[in-house]
C-alpha cells in the first residue's frame, strides 16, 4: 500500500468522526429526546392536523424539563402559538394541557433563532417533571388557535432534557 492510499483511508475515517462529534456536540448536556415533524408544505398547520410523538423515559427517579419546539415563519401573525398537549403515560392514562407560546414582542418582534426567515424558538412547559413510570410516553400536539388553518407554522416538536436525579 503506498503513501497516497493511505492517505485516502485515512480521510475515509477522519470526516465521519469529525462529522459524529460535531453531531453529538451541539446537543446539551442532559438531552434525552429531541424530534420535530413538519406540518404542511403550504406553511399552516390545521387543527385535525395533530403530531404524536413517542418518548422513552428508562429514569423515573430524575427530573426533567418537558419543552415544545415551534419554527415559523415571517408572517406569522399572532403573538402566541397556543397548544394542546396529551399526555399518555404507559398505563394509558391521559393529562391534557394547553400552553400559550410566547413567539412575537409587545412591539411585534419574532422571539427565537432566526434563520432568513424562519424562526426556531423553544418553549419550556414544565420545569420540574417527575414520570411516575418508566416506558414510553406519547405526547398529541395539536393547535389551539382561534383560526383554521393556522397560517405560516411549519414545524413542531417536543425536548426532553434531565435535570437532576433525585435521592
Amino acid at each position: 500500500m503506498d503513501v497516497s492510499q493511505i492517505m485516502i483511508q485515512m480521510k475515509n475515517l477522519i470526516l465521519p468522526l469529525i462529522s459524529t462529534i460535531f453531531l453529538f456536540s451541539c446537543q446539551p448536556e442532559g438531552r434525552v429526546f429531541v424530534e420535530h415533524e413538519k406540518l404542511s408544505p403550504n406553511l399552516e398547520w390545521l387543527k385535525k392536523d395533530k403530531r404524536e410523538f413517542v418518548v422513552p423515559v428508562e429514569d423515573d427517579t430524575s427530573t426533567y424539563k418537558l419543552s415544545l419546539s415551534f419554527r415559523y415563519a415571517n408572517g406569522y401573525q399572532f403573538q402566541v402559538a397556543r397548544v394542546r398537549v396529551t399526555e399518555i403515560d404507559p398505563n394509558g392514562e391521559q393529562v391534557v394541557t394547553n400552553h400559550e407560546l410566547i413567539v412575537r414582542e409587545d412591539n411585534g418582534e419574532y422571539i427565537g433563532e432566526p434563520g432568513y426567515d424562519i424562526w426556531d424558538s423553544e418553549h419550556v412547559i414544565e420545569t420540574n417533571k417527575q414520570y411516575k413510570l418508566k416506558g414510553n410516553y406519547k405526547y398529541i400536539l395539536e393547535h389551539n388557535m382561534p383560526t383554521d388553518p393556522l397560517h405560516f407554522a411549519m414545524e413542531i416538536g417536543v425536548i426532553l432534557d434531565k435535570v437532576s436525579a433525585t435521592n
